[in-house]
């Protein structure tokens, strides 16, 4: 038998009434955390949420029954899941909801939701989205990002200790290029680092800049390090996911929640406390006070756009030295420059099926 609903209500929200519907339904069982809770804990985190969204093209992760057992995300392989992303607006969207065109690398095109003020922002959470994935882009520009995403994933075997000494090292490269980086917490076990760039650049030129980023990275700390595309390679290190530079690939804003049983935050932190955050503490039900004590720790995320020149020498001059372009990911049309996109194991079996062929002949 399901809950009874509860009668909508409507929030103020930046001088906009956003109704939210069945408020009192429970989004997350183990805090006993509602929708309403959920709408509210963006509200009070608004300054830094709609810094994070501003003027962007996001594709929304809805959780409309909330993250409770046995609920699960549709996948490519698996479309029937509760939860799901969102890349277009739905019809039903008011219409003051701000929207943008974007363009996938398949060529087909979106409306997406593109936030201009908070109630925008509001109204999405009303839908169960429970994480918001801003692209890169402005929606003056859509195809050059402003914004460059270095995104350390810690890989079976480490942890969040791991992530945290490797954007120690990436704090250090950052600081060697004049350049100022952003750190947050991914609100699970990775770290993300943000910088701003100047828009002049193309989604591939940026992606290149994150392999370049990751592979001095790798230099620096051989055996921590990895920027292998394929699990199977990457071994009991923290993987630098460049791909998520790509067209269309997104990250969890600052600020954002994510899909776990305690209602986590993707929570922006200084460089100097980074070392001694527990991401588990970071959650819906901490981070307003903890914004409301200190702000948001992103504030200045705009006051500077970096040339990304230098990364780009860095990627030539390993080209020129056989290391050139690494796969995308599986869904994307095969794209120029890119190695051959198959599994090693499946090319090392496939080769020697060949070989096996030949000596049959």
């Amino acid at each position: 038998m399901s809950p009874t609903k509860t009668p909508s209500i409507e929030l103020d929200v930046a001088g906009r009434q956003v109704k939210v519907t069945n408020p009192d339904k429970v989004y997350f069982a183990e805090p006993g955390l509602t929708k309403r809770q959920l709408v509210e804990y963006y509200v009070s985190v608004g300054e830094g949420i709609l810094r994070a969204l501003r003027e962007r093209p996001v594709t929304l992760e809805r959780w409309p029954g909330g993250v409770r057992e046995g609920v699960k995300r549709a996948t490519r392989a698996d479309p029937r899941g509760d939860a799901f992303y969102q890349k277009r607006i739905p019809d039903s969207a008011p219409d003051w909801i701000p929207t943008t065109t974007i363009t996938f690398p398949s060529g087909r095109t979106a409306d997406e939701l593109c936030p201009t003020d908070l109630a925008a922002i509001a109204w999405a959470a009303n839908l169960g989205t429970i994480t918001f994935h801003p692209w890169p882009v402005r929606r003056t520009d859509v195809d050059h990002p402003d914004e460059l995403r270095i995104d350390l994933d810690p890989q079976p075997g480490t942890d969040f200790g791991h992530a945290v000494a490797v954007a120690h090292e990436a704090h250090a490269l950052l600081d060697e290029l004049g350049w100022v980086g952003f750190p947050k917490t991914s609100g699970n076990r990775g770290v993300h680092i943000y910088v701003r760039i100047e828009p002049r650049w193309t989604f591939t030129d940026v992606r290149h800049a994150a392999i370049a980023f990751g592979r001095e990275l790798e230099r620096r700390l051989p055996g921590k390090v990895t920027t292998k595309w394929w699990k199977e390679e990457r071994g009991e290190q923290i993987f630098v996911d460049y791909n998520q530079n790509a067209r269309d690939r997104t990250i969890a804003s600052a600020y954002s929640v994510r899909p776990l049983p305690h209602a986590p935050v993707s929570a922006p932190v200084t460089w100097d406390e980074l070392p001694d955050v527990d991401p588990r503490e970071l959650t819906v039900l901490t981070m307003p006070a903890r914004f409301a004590e200190r702000g948001d720790l992103h504030a200045a995320i705009d006051d500077v756009a970096h040339d990304l020149t230098p990364l780009l020498e860095w990627f030539e001059r390993d080209e020129r030295a056989g290391h050139g372009d690494l796969p995308y990911p599986p869904e994307y049309p095969k794209m120029p420059g890119e190695p051959r996109r198959v599994q090693p194991s499946r090319a090392r079996r496939d080769a020697a099926a060949g070989e096996d062929d030949a000596a049959g002949e």
